[in-house]
């Protein structure tokens, strides 16, 4: 098969794109003749300098295409349908080996590149909404990173459950767009001070919940935007600047809280819940009620500008290799 594969970590450049032995296929799992990769953000992490368990490394956990073959102890999959897939790694390439577990068949009307894009992104802003953030109607939810794949979605959700919606992003422009996928007030973090700006939209209260993918810098400001007993939840390092910790001190003063969330976790430790869960969004994404945005594609031959692109953060959505 193909696949963009390297052997160090670096830049964009480290990837080649080259034959590369077929996966083996799991008992328990499918084989996948892939069709779109979502390029999520620990992908781009990973390729910079993240593990490598075999060289040359293919990575990348998000994926959709069609089921090729089946292993003898799967029931409930077939070859032909099509499927989107979350694994370990390994998504970057023209064919995939998943276990059964971690794909979804696709409703008929979901385009399957917006279907690659689904699992992790939709599932992860669900969890840190409702699953662990608890966001009632009528409370105030800011969204670190609007413009990305997770914000995308918590905003589309936040706003759906009846909640009133900031949002940060690197532009104006970006800000604007936003405002159709349910945004009330937007905050450019390159021209104004997140923080101050949290404080005069909420009236000097502060956030309720706070959903933070940044990291490093940004989580500390997060944790300073909310209210009393407002809660934070911390899901990623996208500001690629993991060295930097939060004073938690400031927790106690308004008695808040800090949670970690990881979909990966949750979906070993309660499989029925998060299956269910992202199902339901591929269900509605298909009926047209909430939205993918797809900001460019690129052959999978191309991998390196694909992500070179993202990290120049001018993307607006995600950003999907065609196979």
């Amino acid at each position: 098969m193909k696949a963009a594969v390297y052997y160090e970590t670096g830049a964009p450049t480290v990837f080649r794109y080259e034959d590369v032995p077929d996966p083996q296929l799991n008992p328990q799992g499918v084989l996948i003749d892939v069709q779109a990769v979502s390029i999520e953000g620990g992908d781009v992490l990973n390729r910079a300098g993240g593990d490598m368990p075999a060289k040359p490394h293919i990575v990348g956990y998000q994926c959709a295409g069609v089921i090729r073959e089946v292993g003898a102890g799967v029931t409930d999959r077939k070859p032909g349908q099509r499927v989107s897939a979350f694994m370990p790694h390994g998504s970057h390439a023209s064919m995939a080996s998943v276990l059964a577990s971690q794909t979804w068949v696709l409703p008929d009307a979901i385009d399957i590149n917006e279907a690659a894009t689904v699992p992790v992104p939709w599932g992860t802003a669900d969890d840190c909404l409702f699953e662990f953030g608890h966001l009632k109607a009528g409370e105030t939810v800011l969204i670190q990173a609007g413009a990305g794949g997770v914000g995308l979605a918590a905003i589309q959700l936040a706003k759906r459950a009846g909640a009133t919606v900031l949002a940060t992003a690197s532009s104006d422009d970006k800000l604007e767009r936003l405002k159709e996928f349910g945004l009330d007030h937007g905050i450019n973090y390159r021209t104004h001070e997140f923080v101050a700006e949290v404080r005069k939209l909420t009236g000097g209260r502060g956030a309720d919940l706070v959903v933070d993918s940044v990291g490093g810098k940004t989580l500390q400001g997060s944790l300073e935007s909310l209210a009393y007993r407002g809660r934070a939840i911390t899901v990623g390092n996208a500001g690629r600047d993991a060295a930097t910790r939060p004073d938690v001190g400031v927790l106690m003063q308004g008695n808040r809280s800090l949670t970690g969330v990881f979909l990966g976790a949750e979906s070993l430790v309660n499989p029925a819940r998060v299956r269910a869960m992202v199902q339901r969004h591929f269900d509605d994404i298909a009926a047209g009620k909430l939205r993918v945005v797809i900001d460019r594609t690129y052959p999978l031959s191309e991998a390196a500008a694909a992500h070179a692109y993202i990290e120049s953060r001018a993307a607006f959505g995600r950003v999907v290799l065609t196979v």
